[in-house]
């Protein structure tokens, strides 16, 4: 409750936290948007490949142009402005720039500005889960090792799922699920950038269709974002993804417990301490009142009958049988959140959520019969969706991760919803972000994997 304090004594003694952004695309806006405006914290420096688009996306976040107008990254901490740049090296390579936020949304990008940043003694704070999910867990140990700070990005919901999580912990509570909601039906995992309009236009209003980029959208609705954010949460808490993966049963923010706690106990997950999203839709195309679609949930035991009096008598969401009760953050604001992770990281030395070990993956699935010779075109594309799987087998089974699914050649058919493995296509094993991974596979082996969650 005192980073806004720490944040005023930095201002006061005239030493800012500074920060250098790469990525100037939503996210990164939505930072800056509010950065700006942040007592005691200093963008010294904007990178983005399109400079043009970065000083278009400043002025539309509300940046006078005085304030981006620095020359060079010394005129910056001289005046007080911001430096545009191509350079991401520049920032990083900076040794007065404190925290790198990694906003490219670009795994191979993302692996190596996150490597870069760790060999200067920088924080890091990973707004690119793409690249969490693909190498975290060894992102985060080299962090630890070197001293500095490994943080997934507070205003995801990954991060905020995180600190539901130690809080349902940390106050002596057994965490049964956790997760987010979201817009799903069962044919969205066939979906690709050319008919995802047929499902946005039943509930968004997007008037100028050259605003938005449909394959990242497209992510989105597919179900490979669900599985790239829970498979952050599940190696960062010891949570872990359930067999076959997420579920999306259909669930009202009011039937979280009863919905997202086992089978066993009349829910519909497989076991307790696992990750699951909830969909808005019912199965029959109905929308779920009172959905959760843009927030996120923890579900957790009460483990003495006078704890689940409590959770009756102070209206705690309580399941049928008074046992669970859920607790849920209807929204998450993304990006006008950030600020939350870089002054955690400068000021505490303590990340807003990080990878403690590899229990989740999420693999190459396909979205429809592929042949060989067919190039892959990564998340969000025609060819494959994103599937949460447990580590141990994607280890066991040897599956190729997501991230990594973009422009290599198939070797041989796929059918339909099978999973790609690493020996169905033609790889580049020198490729700085395949060699990473390949180095976490053999750093988090089996018996790193497939433990008990942490309650």
């Amino acid at each position: 409750m005192n980073l806004y304090a720490k944040l005023l004594e930095r201002q006061a003694v005239g030493r800012p936290v500074t920060v250098g952004l790469i990525g100037a695309g939503k996210f990164g806006t939505m930072f800056l948007a509010q950065a700006r405006l942040t007592q005691g914290m200093h963008v010294v420096g904007v990178a983005d490949l399109d400079v043009t688009r970065a000083h278009s996306q400043l002025k539309t976040a509300g940046w006078p142009e005085a304030a981006y107008a620095a020359t060079s990254l010394g005129d910056a901490y001289k005046t007080g402005a911001t430096y545009i740049t191509e350079s991401a090296e520049a920032l990083i390579a900076d040794p007065r720039i404190e925290v790198i936020v990694e906003a490219t949304g670009v795994p191979g990008a993302g692996i190596h500005h996150c490597l870069q940043a760790i060999a200067n003694g920088k924080h890091i704070v990973m707004v690119n889960v793409e690249a969490d999910a693909v190498a975290g867990p060894l992102l985060a140990r080299r962090a630890k090792a070197a001293g500095v700070v490994y943080s997934l990005a507070w205003g995801d919901q990954p991060a905020l799922i995180c600190e539901q999580v130690d809080w349902a912990r940390a106050a002596g509570f057994k965490v049964i699920s956790a997760g987010k909601g979201t817009r799903y039906e069962p044919h969205y995992h066939q979906s690709n950038p050319d008919n995802v309009w047929d499902i946005l236009d039943k509930y968004l209003n997007i008037t100028d269709r050259k605003s938005i980029n449909p394959k990242m959208f497209n992510s989105f609705v597919d179900g490979t974002k669900s599985g790239i954010e829970m498979t952050a949460v599940c190696n960062a808490t010891g949570l872990v993804p359930q067999g076959d993966g997420l579920h999306f049963p259909p669930a009202t923010r009011f039937e979280l417990a009863e919905i997202c706690k086992p089978q066993s106990d009349g829910g519909t997950l497989e076991k307790a301490g696992v990750t699951e999203v909830v969909s808005s839709v019912y199965r029959d195309g109905r929308d779920v009142p009172h959905h959760l679609a843009l927030g996120t949930y923890v579900v957790f035991e009460g483990e003495t009958e006078y704890a689940r009096r409590c959770f009756k008598e102070y209206a705690m969401l309580p399941d049928s049988t008074g046992k669970c009760a859920a607790l849920y953050r209807p929204i998450h604001m993304i990006g006008l959140e950030l600020g939350i992770s870089v002054a955690s990281c400068a000021l505490r030395n303590e990340p807003t959520g990080a990878p403690t070990g590899f229990r989740s993956d999420v693999v190459a699935t396909a979205k429809k019969p592929l042949k060989a010779s067919e190039m892959l075109d990564g998340e969000g594309g025609f060819c494959v969706w994103g599937k949460q799987t447990p580590a141990e087998v994607s280890l066991r089974d040897g599956l190729l991760p997501l991230g990594l699914a973009h422009n290599v050649k198939l070797k041989r058919d796929i059918p339909e919803g099978a999973a790609v493995k690493w020996s169905d296509v033609a790889y580049d094993p020198n490729d700085a972000a395949v060699k990473l991974r390949r180095e976490m596979e053999t750093a988090f082996g089996r018996r790193n994997v497939g433990a008990e969650p942490v309650t």
